[in-house]
């Protein structure tokens, strides 16, 4: 065997990466087990008790409440600790969990959503909602078209607008948006060309926001991408347990909007009253007092022991992200806010600490030093808290909002600064109208982009419509030497100081900022100008429980199939048959390492993907043994059998896997979901079983003979098996033409007369996925649906007790 020594390089370098890859995984479940472990507590069960009054059914409820909050909140306060290291380089617990084997939404519960942006909404404001009946008409006709066409929207409205007037100018409805862009003389393709361009560059912007949204939302590794199909997004975020709220954040428009702002002088006085208002209102806080005093980090937990003494971050700002979230549930993240008191101050106990300066040990207030002392700095920044306080800044402030100014809103910077990465600034917006408003919307901006000043430094430049710029002049006419906010969600992106009037509604924003932050910016000021809404075009929300009985399925057919695969060839070709069997391990070895490496995620379908490589692989295994054992019967030699068996078998063994490879590239190039998790595995298992059954099972053969070791490929019961076989089959063709004759009319003929039963992934509609405690009987679960559905299909689906329900009631409302 030639270049053997490279060979063996390539495998133990192989295996070591995987191992490295792997690794994180294993560490990853190990904190997942204390997170689990600390949540479902003793104190869990006390507080669930000590709050339902008795209620058993509310006790479960606020007993299951409890112990997801405490999970995430173990979780969080774990992501920025160090917890694995390999050699120099250290891992987080956050960078572990980016690393681990990523498991698809069917095996870790979740939610998978497709959004469709509204290219409608935007062209009509590009159009700045134009009340021109030909438009309107066209717009109508257009999504009309569009339910049976694969043409972008964009396209199949200058269509609509050649069939309703062929003569109508488009120029007279877009030119005021594209002033700088289109001239009076421009066609209507050329109008279109401009269109379809600002509507692709809004759905780029829409993706960057919905991106950041979800970055927010603290679910780990989602998955955000854009589609084929245009103006699709793809969102999947495993082990989501509120998709209401999803749904929600997916669906709202972005709003952005500009803020005048408090200067921290004007507000101080209500935040040092606020401080010590605080001190009695924790005194009667007895639950919040009983949760602190138990600290996340449990006596004997290995891995908090281990990073008690460097423990300081505490992120529970993911617990606080939908500012709606039901009182209940809020009052519960409020007292578990207050674990952290156990861990922020070591020489003074959280009854200490609440006693004196409650909300200023945590919001540090933005001071500066005179000749006179300490002074509130002239500034909207408030204070400064750790990311890992966020939550219990938040908490604290509630209990004080009606002793603050009513026309004052608090809000976060969206990232820290670079002089202060742990801390987050808190900024005091003022309201401009008696509703609470902002001063001015985000929908005057009609251009952003990102711009070096005189002095090369990073700025981003921004232009307004006349109603705008108007706006603009009065705003910073009335705050000159004070700051406007940019504020996009609820979160801060900036707050420039206005030095002076600014007339023409084009001003300049500057700061420390890095080109690609700068470039962001722009993008979501640009975000402002067009109302460009997502809708959920298709849903599947897939329950924990019904993960794990996937992951069981799953991994029983896997672990069945592997252990009949392993029996099989040691039974047929004896010690043979065991080199097949550590190519085969090797094999599913090197494909989970890649998997892991690649980022890539493991479904159900994977699964069945990797079963189906493990035949291909067995299938390159027996053709080399038959070979081997033809060269054996003409008389060669055991070492000359071996080296021409794997000559000759290698066209059949590369014909095969890249015939089969081709197609699952195929597959993972235009399909999605569950096709794409096959295509994905399938791939990687059929490059991964070329090379362990090809060169690990030869390296293996190399080693016994060089050592003189007996090698056989069969036992007396299969080493002559078919060898005499003699059968005619083309001798009974004719016989086979009629057959398949028979069967292709009698499916052509069902074609025809009975049709394509569509499932709902081609005709719409409505699918759940249920399951029973005890097996149910589908005609019992029909006859109750059809009395609120109509004709909807109800069907098995895996053990008795579970079943898949589709309908299309209601498919046209979105």
């Amino acid at each position: 065997m030639q270049n053997k020594g490279f060979i063996k390089f390539i495998a133990i370098l192989f295996a070591l990466v995987s191992l490295y890859h792997l690794s994180f995984t294993f560490v990853s479940q190990r904190v997942v087990s204390k997170a689990n472990k600390y949540a479902h507590s003793a104190e869990t069960e006390r507080l669930s008790s000590m709050m339902a009054d008795g209620d058993a059914a509310q006790q479960q409820f606020l007993y299951d409440s409890i112990a997801r909050a405490r999970e995430t909140y173990y979780l969080d306060s774990m992501s920025n600790e160090v917890i694995y290291n390999i050699g120099v380089r250290k891992y987080t617990f956050k960078e572990v969990r980016e690393r681990e084997l990523n498991l698809g939404l069917d095996l870790k519960g979740g939610m998978n959503v497709t959004l469709e942006v509204s290219v409608v909404d935007i062209i009509r404001g590009l159009a700045n909602n134009s009340k021109n009946p030909v438009f309107q008409q066209a717009l109508e006709l257009a999504r009309e078209k569009q339910k049976n066409s694969q043409e972008g929207f964009v396209t199949l409205f200058g269509e609509a607008v050649k069939e309703i007037d062929p003569n109508f100018q488009l120029t007279s409805i877009f030119m005021a948006e594209f002033k700088d862009k289109l001239n009076y003389n421009s066609t209507n393709d050329e109008v279109l060309d401009v269109v379809r361009k600002e509507s692709n560059a809004a759905i780029d912007r829409t993706y960057n926001i919905l991106r950041t949204r979800i970055d927010r939302f603290g679910v780990a590794q989602p998955n955000i991408q854009k589609l084929q199909t245009a103006g699709r997004i793809l969102v999947e975020l495993p082990g989501i347990k509120e998709p209401q709220r999803v749904r929600k954040l997916l669906q709202g428009t972005a709003q952005l909007e500009f803020w005048t702002t408090y200067q921290f002088s004007d507000v101080f006085n209500y935040f040092q009253a606020a401080d010590q208002k605080l001190v009695d209102i924790l005194k009667t806080d007895d639950i919040l007092t009983d949760v602190a005093q138990e600290s996340p980090l449990a006596e004997g937990d290995e891995i908090a022991e281990d990073v008690a003494d460097e423990l300081t971050q505490i992120d529970t700002t993911a617990l606080l992200a939908d500012a709606e979230t039901d009182s209940l549930e809020q009052d519960l993240i409020d007292q578990l806010a207050g674990d952290s008191l156990a861990v922020t101050d070591r020489d003074r106990s959280p009854e200490e600490i609440a006693k004196t300066n409650p909300l200023f040990a945590y919001l540090r207030p933005n001071l500066v030093q005179t000749e006179s002392g300490f002074v509130p700095a002239q500034s909207a920044t408030v204070g400064y808290a750790s990311i890992k306080d966020t939550a219990m800044v938040n908490s604290l402030l509630r209990r004080v909002k009606q002793d603050m100014p009513r026309d004052m809103k608090l809000a976060w910077k969206i990232k820290p600064e670079k002089y202060s990465p742990d801390f987050l600034e808190l900024v005091a917006l003022k309201a401009s109208n008696r509703d609470g408003s902002a001063a001015l919307g985000g929908d005057v901006i009609v251009d952003a982009r990102q711009n070096f000043d005189q002095n090369n430094r990073v700025v981003v430049d921004m232009a307004m419509n006349s109603e705008g710029a108007r706006q603009w002049k009065r705003l910073t006419g009335e705050n000159i030497n004070r700051q406007i906010a940019i504020v996009l969600d609820g979160y801060v992106y900036s707050a420039p100081n206005v030095n002076d009037e600014i007339p023409n509604g084009r001003s300049q924003i500057s700061g420390n900022f890095e080109v690609p932050e700068a470039q962001d910016l722009a993008n979501i000021l640009k975000a402002g100008k067009l109302p460009a809404p997502a809708r959920i075009v298709e849903e599947a929300v897939v329950g924990p429980s019904l993960g794990k009985v996937a992951i069981t399925d799953g991994l029983n057919s896997f672990i069945i199939a592997f252990i009949m695969v392993l029996l099989y060839m040691v039974l047929y070709y004896n010690r043979a048959g065991w080199v097949a069997d550590l190519a085969l391990v090797t094999n599913i070895f090197f494909i989970f390492g890649v998997l892991t490496s690649l980022g890539a995620v493991l479904t159900l379908p994977g699964i069945a993907g990797i079963v189906l490589t493990l035949g291909m692989a067995v299938d390159a295994n027996v053709i080399i043994y038959e070979r081997i054992k033809e060269e054996l019967r003409a008389g060669k030699g055991m070492r000359l059998a071996i080296t021409d068996g794997y000559k000759n078998a290698y066209s059949a063994i590369i014909d095969g896997n890249v015939t089969t490879l081709l197609t699952g590239i195929v597959l993972y190039t235009f399909g999605s979901g569950p096709v794409q998790g096959f295509a994905t595995t399938l791939i990687i298992g059929i490059l991964s079983s070329l090379f362990s059954a090809i060169f690990i099972s030869r390296l293996v053969f190399d080693h016994f003979l060089t050592r003189n070791r007996t090698i056989t490929f069969g036992n007396k019961y299969t080493n002559n098996v078919l060898l005499n076989a003699n059968y005619n089959f083309l001798g009974m063709r004719k016989y086979a033409y009629v057959i398949s004759a028979v069967i292709i009319i009698i499916g052509i003929g069902s074609l025809a007369v009975r049709g394509l039963n569509y499932g709902v992934d081609f005709s719409g509609g409505r699918t759940y996925v249920v399951r029973f405690d005890q097996p149910v009987v589908l005609k019992d679960i029909r006859n109750v649906l059809e009395e609120g559905l109509e004709q909807p299909e109800v069907k098995t689906f895996g053990p008795s007790s579970q079943v898949k329900i589709t309908t299309n009631k209601e498919i046209d409302n979105d």
